[in-house]
C-alpha cells in the first residue's frame, strides 16, 4: 500500500493507457511556453533531427542530463525491464552526448547524473567515463556524491545510499558556489591551522555553522511522497534542490538550460525558479505532460510539486499499488514501446 495515486509510470500500464489520451503532446511535437519562452517536447535525446528541432539555432550555457542508469534497484519484477546491453547502452549515450556537444554555447557546463552497479563490476559509470574521453573539448571538474537517506543493501554488504554526478566544461563557463546555497552543517571536528599561537578547530572557521558546497552533498532530502515537490509515478525523480544548486552555480538569470531526460520536470522547475529559460524532452509523452502539468501547477498554486494528489486528475485510480504481474509487461515489450514511439 502507498499513499501515492499510482505506481511507477514507465511500468503501470493499466494507468498509463488512460492518461494517454490527456497528453497534448505527441511523439516530435514541441510545447513552447508563452510566458517564460521553456521548451517541452516529446523527443529522442538520442536523435540529432530531433534536438535541432527544439533548439533552432539556440545554444544552452548549461546541460543537466539525468539517463536511464542501467542498474537493477531492488529485488522485483521491474528491475531489468530498462536494462541495455552495455555495449548498447554506451552507443547510445554517444548518441545524446554529441547531441549535447551541437547544443551547447563555447562557454557552458554539462552535469550528468549516472549510476554504478555494484553487483555488475559497476556498469556504466566506468564505461561511461572512458566514453567521455572521446571529447577533448570537454575537460572533466568534478565527481559529486549526493547521498540518499534511504538505499538498497543486504546484510552481507554495505548499504548503497549514493547518486554520482559528473561535472565537465566547455570553454571557460560561469561557476559560483556561495555558502548560502546550502544547509551543509560544520560536521567534521580537528584542528586546522594555528591563530595567535593558538590550534583553532574546524568547527571554528568562519562565523557560519554552515559550508560552502564541495563535491559531496549530505544536506538534500530525498523525494518521497510527503514532501509537496513530489510528482506521484515518477520513480527516479530528483531533488529540487539539487538540481538548484547547479543552475545557480552554473549559469546566470536568462542563461538557457538543456535537459533531454525532463521526467518529472524538476530542472524545468529549477529554471523557472530561477529565472533561466529550459529546454526539456522526453520520449515518453506522459513525462512530457507531467512536465508541462508541474510548471502549470507551480504557477496557479505556489507548490513545486503533487505531493501525494493526482496530477491527472481526469482519471480515476485507486490507491492500491498495482503487481507488475497484473500489468503483464515484458522487458521486450516495453523496449519496443520505447523504440516504436517514433
Amino acid at each position: 500500500m502507498t499513499a501515492e495515486p499510482f505506481g511507477r509510470l514507465d511500468t503501470d500500464v493499466k494507468v498509463r493507457e488512460q492518461m494517454l489520451p490527456y497528453c497534448r503532446l505527441k511523439p516530435g511535437d514541441i510545447w513552447i511556453d508563452s510566458i517564460s519562452g521553456h521548451r517541452v517536447g516529446v523527443l529522442d535525446a538520442a536523435a540529432p533531427g530531433h534536438i535541432r528541432k527544439m533548439f533552432e539555432t539556440e545554444k544552452a550555457t548549461l546541460a543537466i542530463q539525468d539517463p536511464p542508469y542501467n542498474v537493477a534497484v531492488g529485488t522485483d519484477n521491474t528491475q531489468n525491464l530498462f536494462k541495455r546491453d552495455l555495449a548498447d547502452y554506451i552507443d547510445w549515450s554517444i548518441c545524446w552526448v554529441e547531441n549535447n556537444l551541437a547544443v551547447l554555447s563555447q562557454d557552458a557546463s554539462i552535469y550528468i547524473w549516472l549510476g554504478a552497479d555494484q553487483r555488475e563490476h559497476f556498469q556504466p559509470l566506468p564505461d561511461f567515463m572512458l566514453l567521455m574521453r572521446r571529447y577533448p573539448e570537454l575537460v572533466s571538474r568534478s565527481f559529486i556524491t549526493m547521498r540518499n537517506q534511504r538505499g538498497y543493501g543486504t546484510q552481507k554488504n554495505w548499504m548503497a545510499v549514493r547518486q554520482e554526478c559528473l561535472y565537465y566544461t566547455k570553454g571557460s563557463p560561469c561557476f559560483d558556489v556561495q555558502a548560502e546555497y546550502t544547509d551543509i552543517p560544520k560536521i567534521l571536528r580537528g584542528y586546522y591551522k594555528e591563530v595567535d599561537g593558538r590550534k583553532t578547530e574546524n568547527l571554528e572557521r568562519g562565523k557560519s555553522d554552515n559550508i560552502r558546497a564541495g563535491n559531496v552533498w549530505v544536506d538534500i532530502q530525498q523525494v518521497f511522497y510527503r514532501l509537496h515537490e513530489n510528482v506521484p509515478g515518477c520513480y527516479a525523480q530528483k531533488p529540487l534542490k539539487c538540481i538548484e544548486r547547479i543552475v545557480r552555480a552554473s549559469s546566470r538569470k536568462g542563461d538557457l538550460i538543456a535537459d533531454f531526460f525532463s521526467h518529472s520536470g524538476t530542472t524545468l522547475i529549477a529554471g523557472e525558479i530561477n529565472e533561466r529559460r529550459v529546454f526539456t524532452c522526453d520520449i515518453d509523452p506522459i513525462f512530457a505532460e507531467l512536465t508541462i502539468r508541474r510548471l502549470e501547477h507551480y504557477r496557479k498554486t505556489g507548490k513545486t510539486g503533487f505531493q501525494f494528489g493526482n496530477p491527472f486528475p481526469e482519471i480515476a485510480v485507486t490507491r492500491e499499488r498495482r503487481e507488475l504481474a497484473d500489468n503483464a509487461i515484458s522487458p521486450e515489450k516495453t523496449r519496443h514501446i520505447q523504440t516504436a514511439l517514433f
